[in-house]
């Protein structure tokens, strides 16, 4: 279920789903990324997007999550109602 959207302090939109399911989150396998490292080298080096993955409440999550992000964790409560009451 989609959580929609938010604009980071740095200017980055980030978009945000909320899955139900039954995964351990050692399984995770990202996806890769290139960019320039170190910065104004020249050089181009591949990172994953994800480094780890782990299960938090949501007092936890609060704590452990970007500032920027925590919007999300206000919105997951309210998707999951809304779709509780299809």
């Amino acid at each position: 279920m989609p959580l929609g959207e938010a604009k980071q302090p740095g200017g980055k939109i980030v978009q945000v789903w909320a899955v139900e399911d039954d995964w351990h989150p050692e399984d995770l396998n990202s996806n890769m990324f290139e960019m320039e490292w170190p910065p104004r080298s020249g050089r181009r080096q591949t990172f994953p997007e994800l480094d780890r993955a782990a299960w938090f409440d949501i007092s936890e999550a609060r704590q452990k999550i970007l500032k920027g992000q925590a919007v999300f964790l206000e919105r997951l409560p309210k998707a999951i109602l809304a779709l509780k009451a299809r």
